[in-house]
């Protein structure tokens, strides 16, 4: 960990052409190597705060400031793998160096690594009709770490699975980051998920959306099974829901 954030969020808001307020006053800083989640229900702009970072929308207010002074390499795993149905996993996770210009040779060994990597290392020439939802959303995430971004945004990549292929892919998650040494900026509406893979929690309030409470997980170390069962995790669930009621008011 570094003294200063990799990025800040200061009195960030977003309001969308019909009006609707989806962010005021939204202030976060992300730590370099840390594993954050934005926890919150639907629509109270997790989702937004994450396309501002990405650059894929832009900010009405405040301002979002990045360590070295520009936005780094970054990753995006949308909720719907998106992959191309008419490509094989190979091609589909070779996308974001082919548009960069660089060629399938040259590419090979970074596409093959990182297939590997999240354990879709004989799956190269299959397409996309003949993986499972959690295979899918792997060539996704594959996709996503080609590039070996410094930051890996994730909306809610998980929620539509079902719970024992989900639980699989929080540990294989985890375990990634773990290697690469990336930062993880990951939404989700789960209480039982953020505690399982973060050092840190955002609460969302409800629209327009900021931060009503931070949580730290502690303590830092494997995440298994045995933490899942633990005294420390199960109160830090519960402290988790409550604070998500407090800031919904509820």
């Amino acid at each position: 960990m570094t003294t200063l954030p990799l990025l800040s969020l200061r009195a960030v808001g977003k309001t969308f052409d019909n009006g609707a307020i989806a962010l005021r006053d939204l202030n976060l800083d992300v730590r370099e190597g840390e594993f954050l989640s934005l926890l919150g229900p639907s629509g109270c702009g997790k989702s937004t705060a994450l396309r501002l970072i990405a650059g894929l929308a832009t900010q009405d207010r405040g301002e979002i400031v990045w360590r070295e002074g520009k936005r780094p390499e970054i990753g995006f795993v949308f909720q719907d793998p998106t992959l191309m149905p008419w490509a094989t996993i190979f091609e589909n996770v070779w996308l974001p160096l082919r548009l960069r210009g660089v060629s399938r040779a040259d590419a090979t060994p970074a596409i093959l690594e990182t297939l590997e990597r999240v354990g879709l290392g004989d799956f190269t020439k299959a397409f996309p009709r003949e993986l499972s939802g959690g295979m899918k959303m792997r060539v996704s995430i594959a996709r996503a770490l080609v590039l070996r971004p410094a930051l890996l945004l994730m909306d809610e990549p998980f929620a539509a699975l079902d719970e024992i292929t989900r639980l699989k892919l929080n540990r294989d998650l985890l375990h990634v980051q773990a290697e690469l040494g990336m930062t993880v900026l990951f939404v989700t509406h789960s209480v039982y998920e953020s505690v399982y893979l973060s050092s840190r929690i955002g609460v969302f309030t409800q629209r327009p959306g900021k931060i009503g409470v931070h949580l730290d997980v502690a303590p830092p170390g494997p995440r298994d099974e045995a933490f899942r069962m633990s005294p420390i995790y199960l109160e830090t669930c519960r402290n988790a829901s409550r604070a998500l009621e407090e800031v919904m008011g509820l």
